[in-house]
């Protein structure tokens, strides 16, 4: 590869107005390090409606170090954060998010770890600054992938990380449209270390995880490396099957034995009302996994690019 700097560091963008001019000098004061002699910044709007893209133009024409992806519309954090990893060039790549909960200062000390030898250095969250609902959701769904999934992926990590480059290649030649990237960088292998830190809050604006995205991507983690929801769907048929083998055994043996019947509708009732919502749920478990073949098989591209520093 021609060129090929040192590090590339990837910052998935999406109307971070208020961010961004802290973020910009953080970084690029990460990148007057002197321990690097060549970098550059990836910056990933995924489409912006306020005026983050005209302060990265802005950016990016002061500092040529600065590139930048623009998307034809919003396609999500982690479509952003695959885009920015295909697109990087560095012997390395950095990814960490655009609204600073992640301290740029620290990826020096990712790179440090992976200069003795490691080939993905990955962040786990020691501590979380948000809301107690939100960290026991994130406790909760963590401990739940490590028991369901079929491989071992860290807990309490996001997608800040730094990979070399071979670990890079490898993200990149995986096809998959459902992205969910810290399980297929977990799912590349390669040798793994854990760097802890303390998530800082979010420096300004909004939180753009809604409890829809959040729940998204927590099903495209599940469904992407586990097929545990449809072995439980079979579970609970057994166990209402059993059930209503048990049910029909006492009945006969209510009736020819103590001659009594049960009576009334009410629990008839009950019973295939939830017998059907069972289905129903049973149904829409498959139903995720199907969609998910057929977004595979459309093979429309994970993201459409209206503008570039490379080409605009």
């Amino acid at each position: 590869m021609k060129n090929q700097t040192d590090l590339s560091i990837v910052v998935p963008v999406f109307n971070e107005t208020a961010v961004f001019p802290e973020l910009l000098r953080r970084i690029t004061a990460v990148l007057d390090s002197p321990r690097l002699s060549s970098a550059e910044i990836i910056f990933v709007d995924d489409g912006s409606r306020d005026d983050t893209l005209a302060q990265i133009r802005a950016a990016s024409s002061k500092d040529s170090r600065i590139r930048y992806l623009s998307f034809s519309r919003n396609f999500g954090h982690q479509v952003a954060v695959s885009a920015g990893i295909e697109h990087a060039g560095g012997r390395c790549v950095a990814v960490i998010d655009g609204d600073l909960q992640d301290p740029p200062e620290l990826i020096p000390e990712l790179m440090a770890k992976h200069a003795e030898g490691w080939e993905v250095v990955y962040a786990v969250r020691k501590k979380r600054k948000e809301g107690p609902l939100k960290r026991l959701a994130y406790f909760l769904f963590y401990r739940m992938m490590d028991r369901i999934s079929d491989i071992e992926i860290p807990l309490d990590t996001g997608d800040f990380c730094l990979m070399d480059r071979k670990v890079v290649d490898v993200l990149k030649a995986m096809p998959e449209r459902n992205r969910y990237v810290r399980g297929i960088r977990a799912w590349a292998g390669f040798r793994q270390t854990a760097f802890p830190y303390e998530r800082d809050k979010r420096q300004a604006g909004e939180a753009k995880y809604s409890l829809a995205k959040l729940i998204r991507l927590a099903m495209d983690g599940v469904t992407s490396f586990s097929d545990f929801p449809l072995k439980l769907c079979g579970y609970i048929g057994f166990f209402i099957a059993g059930m209503s083998v048990v049910g029909l055994a006492y009945t006969i043996v209510s009736k020819f034995f103590f001659d009594t019947t049960p009576q009334g509708w009410t629990s008839i009732l009950i019973a295939v009302l939830f017998i059907g919502g069972v289905q129903l749920v049973m149904l829409s478990v498959v139903g995720h996994y199907i969609s998910r073949i057929y977004a595979e098989v459309r093979q429309r591209p994970l993201y459409v690019l209206k503008e570039s520093s490379d080409r605009h």
